[in-house]
């Protein structure tokens, strides 16, 4: 009697296996059957941007998301310089984005569909003479978020967010957006919808064309305009319940020049407490409700309303290392456990500092994608493909992005002065790696006996293979050095 029960608990273990494989891949079903030729990749290389934008108060940068290991990883990204009191304007996609913070300090709002306006002014009675309706000393809106070098942002499909440089220098976002997910029902194309402006097109220029021009606007026809442009201007007016010309200048008519990024003109204000602090750092009020909403997060079967999620999380912070070596470097690693929106999302990310000669080990993603982001110093890095080919093998350097597909190996070693330092961007809620080298690699996980003879070596080597290193990811190196 007890042999179908022995039969049934390695059953149990085969179909938990399966479910699990199944749901990490279930976001990205759509374009599998697209793919398949798309993942046959000869050569990758780092990339900076191939197109750029100039704005009234700043600048977007993007890649050519046509290139193969764009398409095979079904990704696109962007870098955004906006120059102090600049505003970039609303808008949303339709895919999933992750935006990191390279550098600089502002504001941003995520506006949530349905949700209440929780920040509010409002004076007395907004009854007026005669019982119309006086709003002049009325203020509501969404609630604003204090954004720094090191935050990271996620923003679902169809988020309208809003970004403003209140510092006195640059504000850096490099943005990830996830073209091959699930929640993405229209094609790989990306897409920006702006609710203002005479935006550019920041993406589709045409397979083909000279690839590092400047696209300029034109500023005829129906295309580059918000999506307020395309409605028939007195409807707009009637569902808004404005006049005719209010309706023309959110249309933007009556200015064909402003594009994605605009200088504020006067004092920008907004709802928001008093604060202490500069907003040049971070408030010690802004680090405990991070960490109280860290502690507060948990599971328990219902998930986050749509009106409480938590989009941002400081992973720069050096004191939320996951993996620390002293003589080598951290890494900062954010998944679904510590930012439930991700689940949703499928997408998740880590921050990486090595110091100069430190070693990332050799490793492959499980389940996902991984697209680097070079924010700092340089690093010769490989990949390996599954004929054992280096399909990269160059140093990159600050500015630079590169794709490492899914199950291909990679190794990276700092080369720099500075270290190197990284923001990575991965295409699964909870990626997990499989290490070749350290404490916890698949080649500790192998007897003796099959290293032996795998490799054709003596125990002796073998043991010093399996064992002489003792560090688990970030690996120190003889001549490791950190300069800050």
């Amino acid at each position: 009697m007890a042999k179908p029960l022995q039969l049934a608990i390695p059953l149990c273990l085969v179909l938990l296996s399966f479910l699990f494989h199944h749901e990490c891949l279930a976001a990205r079903p759509q374009f599998e059957s697209s793919q398949q030729n798309e993942c046959q990749i000869d050569q990758l290389q780092a990339r900076e941007p191939d197109i750029q934008i100039d704005c009234e108060a700043g600048r977007i940068e993007s890649w050519d998301h046509y290139q193969n290991d764009f398409q095979c990883a079904g990704v696109a990204a962007q870098r955004v310089t906006i120059e102090p009191n600049g505003l970039h304007l609303p808008s949303y996609t339709h895919s999933p984005q992750l935006m990191y913070i390279v550098k600089g300090w502002g504001v941003m709002m995520t506006a949530l569909p349905g949700c209440p306006e929780t920040f509010e002014l409002s004076q007395g009675s907004q009854q007026g003479q005669g019982g119309g309706q006086g709003f002049d000393d009325l203020e509501r809106h969404q609630k604003v978020r204090f954004i720094g070098e090191g935050d990271i942002i996620a923003i679902p499909p169809g988020i309208v967010h809003w970004v403003h440089n209140n510092g006195n220098s640059p504000l850096v976002a490099v943005s990830l957006l996830d073209t091959g997910n699930d929640l993405n029902q229209l094609d790989r194309n990306p897409r920006r919808f702006y609710l203002a402006g005479n935006p550019e097109d920041e993406f589709n220029q045409k397979q083909g064309e000279g690839i590092s021009q400047q696209r300029r606007h034109s500023g005829q026809g129906s295309n580059n305009n918000n999506i307020f442009a395309g409605f028939d201007t007195s409807l707009l007016a009637d569902a808004l319940n404005v006049d005719i010309e209010t309706a023309m200048k959110v249309q933007g008519q009556n200015d064909q020049t402003r594009s994605q990024i605009v200088r504020v003109e006067g004092k920008f204000g907004f709802l928001h407490p008093p604060i202490r602090s500069s907003h040049a750092r971070r408030t010690q009020q802004e680090q405990q409700d991070e960490q109280q909403g860290q502690q507060g997060r948990h599971d328990n079967g219902l998930g986050e309303t749509l009106c409480n999620i938590a989009p941002k999380e400081y992973l720069g912070d050096p004191r939320r290392a996951d993996i620390y070596t002293p003589q080598a470097g951290r890494i900062n690693i954010l998944n679904s456990n510590d930012m439930p929106i991700l689940k949703q999302m499928s997408l998740s990310a880590e921050t990486g500092f090595l110091y100069n000669n430190a070693i990332y080990s050799p490793h492959w993603n499980l389940f996902a994608h991984e697209i680097f982001y070079v924010i700092r110093g340089s690093a010769r890095v490989q990949v390996v493909n599954d004929n054992g080919e280096a399909i990269l093998d160059d140093e990159v350097r600050e500015g630079q992005l590169f794709i490492v597909p899914h199950n291909h190996a990679v190794l990276q070693k700092a080369v720099d002065n500075q270290g190197f330092e990284y923001i990575a961007f991965k295409t699964q809620d909870n990626a997990v790696i499989n290490t070749m080298a350290g404490r916890t690699s698949v080649l500790r996980a192998l007897p003796d006996n099959v290293l032996a003879n795998a490799y054709q070596i003596s125990q002796e080597e073998t043991r010093m293979l399996k064992y002489k290193r003792q560090e688990t990811i970030v690996l120190s190196s003889s001549s490791s050095s950190y300069s800050s």
